[in-house]
């Protein structure tokens, strides 16, 4: 154990490794993670989400091209070692106010949206993600709509899903309304 703290030490001072800017408190980390989650819950993620997750998490926290990946790459682990999504939003619930946990769902809906398709389980994540940042059901289908190009205003069908979830959201999304 101390030969590997001596090899860090080293490597550190002699420039070889630099330690990682994101420690495991830092919200930028959950968020990414969640991101991370949301572009490959579907499977692996596709070039269009990945060019959009840099885009977000560059423009957003203000980043360079090696802090993003950095971030992505630390963020891909921790996300495929987690076992819920509650250790993420308990950081960022801790971290940012209410603007910013409904920017973390938009921003998932951006995710969600790069590759022009949505499906139940991303539907699903998002659904479990916002109620755990305390983003409102009405709040979390307006930024879907917003962010997918559909019609921002709220019907009676959705307001009657809010309180179940996208019960009404889905059956409205069959209807093609």
């Amino acid at each position: 154990m101390f030969e590997s703290f001596k090899t860090f030490i080293s490597e550190f001072v002699d420039g070889e490794k630099h330690p990682s800017q994101f420690a495991d408190d830092d919200y930028r980390l959950a968020a990414a993670a969640l991101l991370v989650h949301a572009a490959t819950i579907d499977g692996d993620m596709s070039q269009s989400e990945g060019d959009k997750l840099r885009a977000l998490l560059q423009k957003n926290f203000t980043l360079d091209d090696a802090a993003t990946a950095e971030l992505i790459e630390k963020a891909t682990v921790v996300e495929r070692e987690s076992v819920d999504l509650y250790h993420f939003t308990h950081q960022l619930n801790r971290s940012l106010n209410e603007a910013g946990r409904a920017r973390i769902v938009e921003m998932m809906w951006e995710i969600v949206y790069a590759d022009g398709r949505r499906d139940e389980l991303e539907d699903n994540l998002l659904w479990r993600a916002a109620d755990l940042l305390g983003v409102a059901p009405q709040e979390r289908i307006a930024l879907r709509r917003r962010i997918g190009g559909e019609d921002i205003a709220v019907d009676d069908k959705d307001a009657e899903g809010a309180g179940t979830g996208d019960a009404g959201a889905k059956e409205e999304d069959r209807s093609g309304a």
